[in-house]
């Protein structure tokens, strides 16, 4: 029985691996699924049907109830309040990692001495204390999203001492605890790292603005990761290890991407105080000149007059929900023969591939969504760019202004193309709160209000 065990765990790590590679890339992304689904399957039943499972009857009900909730989310939650969801589903894993560690600890039969106890001892304190912050930190990054929270951070006096010390308290406790066996100063130990690593995650978490929520999003699925690989170190489960392990290593890489698409360092990030709720720019000086406003009839005249045109969304169309109107706009410019591509930013949206996502969902042909890096020598050569909620992520001053603070941020170079129409509901600045003098540039136009209505807007006036 334990062969047929470990022979289904090396199925589900094996399609698991499959399934990120599946994810790399829109036309593959649905099979990546696929075998998500199949591994994860694979891996329930055959714990399900392990020695270690006795009590059946509280695990059918946890089942029963887990899955409710899940199907319930699963149809409820539209696709723009996907990084929400994803923010939440990361504090799940934080509470299971805590509550097994917990469990593991205060479990009777546990006799363990020497070497085996210390080993065992650490297992639980690192998953306990990545696990807990890893739930208040992805609590606090909903809070964000959802906007229940202030976007902006909050940067206390003294906050990285805060941190440090609190980091080393928890060590020292950690040289204590791991090698000591079940005791009530053990417990106490263990209960007081617990509240510090819940104040950390917190703290971290909202001290990190709204311009780097993309990266924290990344970040908080690689805690995740790790605290579910601490968890199955600690159960010794192999498939928790190498899943942990896999969700652990793929969103630290996916991290360094974010940071790298906004030219700033993870250790920036992790420090926090960047950034705003968007709407009022921190930077005093602002763009000269004055912004040109332009009704949807002369956009559409504009569209029929172009030959080729980029979209470039941002977090603004995902807000207005208007990916369905920019998939029929793309489909009626198609028809006439127009050359219709997206150009997307590494962290455009709230959560990585947001824009991606939303695309998708709108039927959008996968062939004409294109990275930054793909796209950015071609905006010389485009007649018409359309700018759909988007605001860091096109500003000109990561590129001309050397003292901005996005001052090298890689950013799509829209300004280039012969015209650029800004669909926006005001002037505001991004989450970065820095102007933008896009807005005012010559060859911009703003279409002022709600993205979706202003689409179709234009897609009414087209010919």
């Amino acid at each position: 029985m334990n062969g047929m065990i470990t022979m289904a765990y090396l199925f589900s790590a094996v399609m698991f691996i499959l399934s990120l590679s599946g994810l790399s890339s829109q036309e593959t992304a649905k099979r990546g699924n696929f075998y998500g689904i199949a591994g994860m399957a694979v891996a329930v039943l055959a714990t399900i049907f392990s020695a270690a499972v006795e009590a059946y009857s509280l695990l059918i009900i946890a089942m029963v109830i887990g899955s409710a909730i899940g199907l319930t989310l699963a149809r409820r939650v539209e696709m723009t309040a996907m990084p929400q969801l994803v923010a939440m589903l990361h504090s799940f894993v934080g509470l299971a990692a805590v509550l097994i560690g917990w469990g593991g600890y205060l479990d009777p039969r546990s006799h363990l001495q020497g070497a085996e106890l210390v080993i065992h001892n650490t297992e639980i304190y690192l998953g306990i204390f990545i696990g807990a912050v890893t739930l208040t930190g992805s609590l606090v990054a909903f809070g964000k999203l959802q906007g229940k929270i202030s976007g902006r951070p909050l940067t206390l006096p003294g906050r990285h001492m805060l941190n440090l010390v609190a980091l080393i308290i928890t060590f020292i406790m950690m040289m204590i605890f791991v090698s000591n066996g079940h005791s009530s100063v053990n417990t106490a130990m263990l209960l007081v790292m617990t509240i510090i690593a819940l104040l950390i995650g917190i703290h971290l978490v909202a001290a990190i603005g709204g311009a780097d929520m993309p990266v924290v999003v990344s970040m908080l699925n690689s805690y995740s990761g790790w605290a579910a690989s601490a968890t199955g170190f600690m159960l010794a489960n192999d498939l928790l290890i190498v899943t942990g392990a896999l969700v652990g290593s793929s969103g630290a890489i996916l991290s360094y991407i974010m940071c790298k698409g906004m030219n700033r360092s993870f250790i920036s990030v992790i420090m926090g105080g960047f950034g705003t709720d968007g709407g009022t720019p921190t930077d005093d000086d602002a763009p000269q000149g004055e912004a040109i406003a332009i009704p949807a009839e002369e956009v559409a005249e504009e569209l029929e007059n172009a030959d080729s045109i980029i979209i470039t969304p941002g977090f603004g169309m995902a807000v207005a929900h208007a990916q369905q109107a920019v998939s029929e706009l793309t489909e009626n410019l198609r028809r006439k023969g127009k050359i219709v591509r997206f150009g997307i930013h590494p962290v455009a949206g709230r959560l990585p591939g947001h824009m991606n996502v939303l695309l998708a969902e709108a039927n959008v042909p996968y062939d004409i969504v294109l990275e930054m890096d793909e796209i950015n020598e071609d905006f010389p050569d485009t007649d018409v760019v359309l700018v759909i909620g988007a605001n860091d992520t096109v500003n000109p001053d990561a590129v001309e202004k050397p003292n901005s603070p996005i001052a090298g941020m890689p950013v799509l170079e829209v300004w280039k193309s012969k015209r650029v129409v800004v669909l926006k509901r005001s002037m505001a600045s991004g989450y970065a709160g820095v102007a933008n003098p896009l807005f005012v540039k010559e060859n911009t136009r703003m279409l002022f209000g709600d993205a979706k209505d202003s689409v179709q807007e234009v897609i009414k006036n087209l010919k």
